[in-house]
């Protein structure tokens, strides 16, 4: 997915400085950001006081939306470069084409992910027929310095593990969670689970990873904090279980990992370590071949916004 923002800021993060090394909580609400035609997302990361979670670090949340009568999902091809992107649906398809030549309809319940390397571009849309919900969350995970010039690669993994105990039923979508791996590829130590929740449950946590929750529906409580939907709670590390209770039936997403080290520069849809490195990447999608095209989608590619007129450098992790 792409960040569609005409003016996208410069966002500057990764380093230790603004991790909880204890237990907090930070309630986040998203801020609403159109997303072409009629499909408005709520972005959580990076967001006003955090930046990253672990590896990750972007999230928009969109709908549930009825897109009955209505395109619904409409993005051109863009481009990408230094991350991973994971695609999540809770409702409806979107259909995903890149300039490796994938073409793959994403369903609910299985991981689209992404990885960018050095360059991919690739567009999303709903089919032309669909069903009358669009619900899911895109996201994306910072490569390190060592995976960055990876050779692109798309995955699709329609079995993910289930963990079960009680009134909770986590899928685990990336990484490792009591035990159960995912087979989507991570080039950090991370986790990302898919919560269904009814009734109260503890859920195990490993005490270096930082940690955030998304409710996505329904009325969640997360350490005791009624996590509104489309809102984030940060938690930070020192955790090893999570208290949570569901008033009602309710999905939640549960996003862990390592503190990333590196210091990284985000832009538009791209992430690098330089202001430089970003203005190449931005002069390659206008003008060069590097990012490849993607065949299939009616409609032509997004160009990319102007750079701002300020340096690209890092400013921390936290704004």
């Amino acid at each position: 997915m792409s960040d569609l923002d005409i003016r996208p800021q410069v966002t500057s993060c990764g380093g230790r400085a603004g991790v909880a090394a204890t237990p907090v909580r930070e309630l986040l609400p998203g801020r609403e950001v159109p997303l072409g035609n009629d499909t408005v997302v709520r972005r959580l990361l990076p967001t006003l006081g955090r930046r990253m979670v672990g590896a990750w670090c972007f999230l928009d949340h969109y709908g549930p939306d009825n897109i009955a009568e209505q395109p619904g999902m409409q993005v051109p091809p863009h481009p990408h470069m230094g991350l991973q992107t994971v695609s999540w649906l809770l409702d409806g398809e979107v259909l995903h084409r890149d300039s490796l030549g994938s073409a793959q309809t994403l369903r609910p319940g299985r991981l689209g992910l992404m990885t960018a390397g050095r360059a991919i571009a690739h567009s999303e849309e709903s089919p032309a027929e669909h069903a009358p919900i669009l619900h899911g969350a895109q996201l994306w995970v910072a490569l390190p310095d060592a995976a960055r010039g990876v050779a692109p690669r798309w995955e699709y993994h329609d079995a993910l593990p289930v963990l079960e105990d009680g009134g909770l039923r986590a899928t685990v979508i990336m990484g490792e969670m009591a035990g159960a791996a995912s087979p989507g590829t991570a080039y950090t130590p991370l986790v990302g689970a898919d919560l269904a929740l009814s009734g109260d449950a503890r859920l195990p946590l490993e005490p270096d990873f930082e940690y955030a929750v998304l409710t996505a529906s329904g009325v969640a409580f997360v350490d005791g904090v009624e996590v509104p939907p489309g809102s984030l709670i940060y938690l930070g590390c020192g955790r090893s279980e999570l208290a949570l209770r569901a008033a009602v039936p309710s999905r939640l997403l549960l996003l862990g990992g390592e503190p990333f080290e590196e210091r990284i520069v985000m832009w538009w849809n791209f992430i690098g370590r330089s202001g430089e490195e970003i203005a190449a990447a931005r002069e390659d999608w206008m003008t060069g071949d590097r990012f490849g095209a993607v065949h299939g989608y009616r409609g032509a590619r997004i160009p990319a916004p102007a750079l701002p007129p300020s340096p690209l450098k890092p400013r921390g992790r936290e704004r």
